[in-house]
């Protein structure tokens, strides 16, 4: 049995899988691009692009890394993401990421708009005014990510009201996911919040607002999650640590090593700058911020607004845009490697292609 398309606002996903947003360069074009190519939903993932090609996009630097938000988020390497993959998927939709929390989040979604991108997907925050900026792209889908039906309705509430407008989808994202999470801690683990149980009560409030598509994210690995996420009423799935484990993902090769080496145990929850636990992979880095022996917080990049130009960061004991760029370089000492609960589970590397066949298909 094969999967019916997706579709998000004038864009139609033939199938409905969309590749989760992955930063600091872990999807960007190569992976984006082809995971569109072959019938997904690609998304870029905005966040760090002055990394990009060894920081030739990044016009200021300061040991080494991009200064400040306008460097971190470089428009010039988000262009230049886009260009590459529109040469791999050509006219196929394709999505960009944009945390809600960042500093500059509406010039970065301005940004996207410009670059090319059908499909904005925001998460990290409930982007209550997501619409104003992207008035002037009428054609860009808007797809907040959420972690509760109350969620959606707040959300929908105020688009409608400020802007006339509705979300063209929703991304529902469980606990399982890797990076950061919609609960607290304690959150987490308890049942109601998994999301095989929040995906009815948010397909119901979204049908009230129009049948709005609802995508689950979160834990999914295989086709029969994916079936099973159909039978409770999504539209489509989102998968990001899975796409971790192809030729084609542009993180690092060490970065993929970390997760084919990651025993169950590893992959754990921790504290972050940005004021959401987030999921990761327990590593050297993770032992030194445990004893508070980490590295030096500096705040060059001035990458999140909750981090309050690194106050947050001292606090939980390392730098999330210094960390993250150093697993998008390889640094296996000091990165910060993200992943979901399954990430144990990637024991090979192939390419996106033989991964969308398989998860339409069956092993």
């Amino acid at each position: 049995m094969s999967f019916k398309s997706l579709k998000i606002g004038k864009y139609i996903i033939e199938k409905p899988i969309v590749q989760g947003g992955m930063g600091v360069g872990i999807s960007w074009d190569q992976l984006a691009g082809n995971v569109s190519k072959e019938g997904g939903l690609g998304v870029i993932s905005t966040v760090g692009t002055g990394y990009y090609n060894n920081k030739t996009y990044a016009h200021k630097l300061v040991a080494e890394r991009p200064l400040d938000a306008l460097n971190f988020y470089s428009k010039e390497g988000l262009m230049a993401i886009f260009k590459s993959a529109r040469a791999i998927c050509g006219d196929k939709p394709i999505a960009a990421n944009v945390l809600y929390a960042i500093n500059d989040y509406g010039r970065v979604v301005i940004d996207a708009c410009e670059a090319g991108a059908n499909i904005i997907i925001t998460g990290a925050g409930l982007p209550t005014n997501m619409p104003e900026f992207t008035a002037d792209y009428p054609d860009v889908a808007l797809v907040p990510i959420v972690s509760s039906a109350k969620a959606l309705k707040i959300i929908c509430k105020r688009w409608q009201k400020r802007y006339n407008r509705l979300p063209d989808a929703v991304v529902l994202e469980g606990p399982k996911s890797g990076g950061h999470q919609g609960f607290t801690y304690e959150q987490c683990s308890a049942p109601e919040n998994q999301l095989e149980n929040l995906v009815r009560p948010v397909v119901e409030e979204a049908a009230l607002w129009g049948d709005i598509p609802v995508i689950a994210a979160g834990g999914v690995w295989d086709k029969n999650d994916i079936q099973m996420m159909m039978d409770l009423g999504a539209s489509g799935v989102q998968m990001g640590t899975r796409f971790i484990g192809t030729h084609e993902c542009d993180a690092h090769a060490n970065f993929k090593d970390v997760l084919l080496n990651a025993k169950e145990e590893d992959i754990i929850l921790m504290s972050s700058p940005v004021g959401y636990p987030a999921r990761g992979v327990r590593t050297n880095l993770t032992g030194l911020v445990e004893k508070r022996e980490g590295p030096a917080i500096k705040c060059i990049s001035n990458c999140v607004a909750p981090c309050n130009r690194g106050e947050e960061a001292k606090a939980v004991g390392f730098c999330i845009a210094d960390r993250l760029s150093d697993a998008y370089e390889g640094n296996t000492e000091l990165g910060l490697f993200f992943s979901g609960t399954n990430g144990f589970r990637l024991n090979n590397i192939i390419s996106v292609k033989e991964l969308m066949v398989k998860l339409t298909e069956g092993e």
